[in-house]
């Protein structure tokens, strides 16, 4: 990267060097960090890869100020690409990262191909019809129709990123943490309410249907139906957009099935033009 970004990030890069292979890029979602790819980074240890903590998160707390829009998490992609050859991997609202890169650079930005597991499209299919903010999940099924007419009501940023990580991953997983791991979650609350702040919207943020590089669509066999009706649109409507499901997987994926999920990235590599091995 030519200027130090306000960013954590962590590259490998192989011993015997990476070749002419593009750096595969991997985006982290909502409420989580880049070190989640830890097992899926293992399993490409031939590959130049690169995680990193999206601002506001984790290691990355102190880039301020925060992203208010989804454009401000692209522009730091980009800049993190650096119009290096790559192959960029986004989970969830990563993946909306990673896809809103692709159109706006496309080729020119470096990015050579695409994969975006269960990323989150308010503007789509059943998640039209699901609170879509901290706030309107606050306040049940009913959030989405009152968020047009009321005001958002005050969040407290830590409540509300326990609440999401309780929702997401489990009462049982949230009291298996730590008081540490806790507190460091709920630090993550800001960054978290801007985010899901920044795609409550109904007007889709860039045309996906657009893209031009190689674009594979990632789900769970057990996902809920709103991601992975997302993920079929996606990949019915997307020029070349192909359709992974990775067998009893949920949203999750790189953490339960961190083999499944490398080889869905290796097949990535491949369609961007590149020869690989299996997961090792």
């Amino acid at each position: 990267m030519s200027d130090p970004l306000p960013l954590a990030v962590t590259e490998h890069v192989p011993t015997d060097g990476a070749g002419d292979r593009p750096v595969v890029i991997l985006v982290h979602g909502s409420l989580d960090r880049g070190a989640s790819f830890t097992r899926v980074v293992r399993r490409l240890d031939d590959l130049h890869t690169l995680f990193y903590d999206r601002r506001g998160y984790q290691g990355s707390r102190q880039a301020l100020p925060l992203n208010s829009s989804l454009d401000g998490h692209i522009d730091d992609l980009l800049a993190v690409i650096d119009g290096r050859p790559s192959v960029v991997v986004g989970h969830s609202y990563g993946g909306d990262v990673a896809l809103g890169a692709a159109v706006r650079g496309g080729g020119d930005s470096g990015m050579l191909s695409v994969v975006a597991y269960e990323p989150p499209m308010p503007w789509l299919g059943q998640w039209a019809r699901s609170p879509r903010t901290v706030a309107a999940m606050q306040a049940g099924n009913g959030g989405r129709a009152a968020e047009r007419s009321l005001p958002a009501a005050p969040v407290d940023p830590a409540a509300a990123a326990e609440r999401f990580f309780r929702r997401m991953v489990g009462d049982a997983a949230w009291d298996r943490l730590s008081e540490s791991a806790k507190d460091e979650r709920r630090a993550d609350g800001p960054a978290l309410e801007a985010e899901l702040s920044a795609i409550r919207i109904v007007e889709a943020p860039f045309d996906v249907t657009s893209l031009r590089i190689p674009a594979t669509f990632g789900r769970g066999e057990r996902s809920a139906p709103r991601h992975r009706d997302t993920v079929a649109w996606l990949a019915e409507h997307v020029p070349g957009g192909e359709l992974v499901e990775i067998a009893g997987a949920s949203h999750g994926a790189h953490l339960t099935h961190p083999d499944a999920f490398a080889s869905m990235v290796r097949s990535a590599v491949v369609r961007a033009g590149f020869s690989v091995g299996s997961s090792t």
